[in-house]
């Protein structure tokens, strides 16, 4: 269930009618790190807001390969979700729990009736998909125009600024995944990166010494 208390952080995005409407309608799930919060094909009946965690919602291809489109943080939720549940489409992404998270789960039919009728929920939404578009961008620069230990420093520094230390709980296979390389590749450009006392290498984490 979800508590007038968990609502306190939302405050500052949403007026006190959207408030007490989340805490009628909608309800509180917990994930662990890794379970898969919204898969590809998924039918939408609800629209996910972040309460505490973070969550990377990524991209398949043909052959199963993942490719990490943004990540979410408490706050926020999916542009994604929201244009297949305007639509009435099936989802096209996967979301998957970076951390531990704690999620509240909104009714499609609630958000569309608030969309249509609060002003509050209407900046939110629309704020979201600015937010997630101008993201997306960034990743197809980072794609189309940086070498891959750019990239990898990139997203490294990323990871500092999400976790709010310098200290990542990460394995070399994690990272390979989220930018779609092989992990052998990942392994040697971390070695580089250490060789440049960019970064500190240890079992299953890495301290990033420049960001």
């Amino acid at each position: 269930m979800v508590s007038k208390e968990l609502l306190q952080p939302f405050s500052y995005l949403f007026d006190d009618e959207i408030l007490q409407n989340i805490f009628e309608f909608s309800k509180l799930i917990e994930f662990q790190k890794h379970d898969i919060i919204i898969d590809i094909g998924q039918e939408l009946n609800f629209v996910p807001l972040l309460l505490t965690g973070n969550i990377k919602v990524l991209r398949e291809d043909s052959n199963g390969d993942e490719l990490l489109l943004y990540v979410l943080e408490s706050g926020d939720t999916c542009a994604m979700s929201l244009t297949c549940c305007m639509s009435r489409s099936f989802s096209r992404i996967r979301a998957i729990a970076g951390t531990d998270v704690k999620v509240i789960m909104i009714p499609v039919a609630q958000m569309r009736q608030w969309f249509n009728t609060n002003e509050s929920w209407r900046s939110f939404i629309l704020q979201s998909y600015q937010v997630r578009f101008d993201e997306i961008l960034e990743t197809i620069d980072t794609l189309a125009f940086m070498k891959m230990d750019q990239r990898l420093l990139k997203y490294l520094t990323d990871k500092v600024k999400l976790a709010s230390s310098t200290r990542l709980e990460i394995t070399h296979l994690e990272i390979a995944e989220d930018l779609h390389t092989s992990r052998v590749v990942i392994s040697r450009l971390l070695k580089q990166l250490e060789k440049e006392n960019k970064i500190k290498l240890a079992r299953n984490s890495i301290t990033v010494l420049v960001f």
